[in-house]
């Protein structure tokens, strides 16, 4: 039979499957292009694409294909990214411009990935109570820089404080950042990298009680999407983020 800590991990993962498969989902990125100044034409793409590091510059033909906001992209069209990001249809691919470190990339997204249409789900422990643990957050915001996946992309993370946990009886710290909504997103490295799971991974737990006490479930730790993909510019863990004990627990390295 079935119990109630099982049932709802059940369902909170086929919901984090779900969202992996979605058609423009981390999945479907086929494709990085960094762009340059000077407009150039892009592999398997139609137009010139160029950027000055604060917007980037299309040049297209309405026969080309191109639509943004609903509108074909004709003549030269210039695209802000205030909110972090900009899109731009292309028949069934969603191409997402990116500024990162400065610059800006391009990245494809396909629906006919091979990753997304061979995806059979994501691996995990079975799930346990036992990685649900209390821990004890202290406020210090912070900027701290931690790099990424991708050589010549910088990153930062807005950091809210730090986190004190025991696991198997030894006490751990881990910085954590903003996840929106008074939520921690905590990155961290432990014993089972590159063994069993990816060589980092993430969870995100709810606000922090009144009290500073925040539940950590290990059970929902997540893969970074640079897990699933090549085309990822996923943030490291700071440096601190090392648990010292193997948490075989949450999702494991996809097959």
């Amino acid at each position: 039979m079935t119990d109630d800590f099982t049932r709802d991990w059940r369902a909170w993962h086929a919901r984090r499957e779900a969202a992996l498969a979605e058609p423009h989902g981390w999945l479907s990125l086929t494709a990085f292009h960094w762009l340059d100044g000077d407009p150039a034409r892009l592999d398997g793409l139609p137009g010139l694409w160029s950027s000055d590091g604060d917007a980037v510059t299309v040049t297209a033909a309405a026969a080309d294909r191109l639509i943004a906001d609903g509108a074909p992209v004709e003549g030269t069209a210039e695209f802000k990214t205030p909110a972090g990001v900009a899109w731009i249809d292309y028949g069934d691919k969603r191409l997402e411009l990116a500024p990162r470190g400065g610059r800006h990339a391009v990245r494809v997204r396909d629906p006919q990935a091979p990753t997304r249409t061979g995806f059979t789900g994501v691996p995990a422990y079975d799930p346990d109570p036992a990685w649900v643990v209390t821990g004890d957050f202290t406020a210090d915001p912070d900027r701290v820089e931690v790099g990424s996946v991708r050589a010549g992309v910088d990153q930062s993370l807005d950091a809210l404080g730090t986190v004190r946990f025991d696991l198997a009886g030894e006490t751990q710290e881990l910085v954590a950042a903003d996840a929106g909504n008074g939520r921690l997103w905590l990155l961290f490295r432990d014993p089972t990298n590159g063994d069993t799971t990816a060589s980092f991974r993430q969870l995100t737990t709810a606000a922090p009680a009144a009290d500073g006490t925040v539940a950590l479930d290990f059970n929902r730790s997540m893969n970074m999407p640079c897990a699933f993909t090549e085309f990822g510019t996923c943030p490291l863990p700071p440096g601190p983020n090392r648990l010292t004990v193997a948490v075989t627990a949450g999702e494991r390295e996809p097959a």
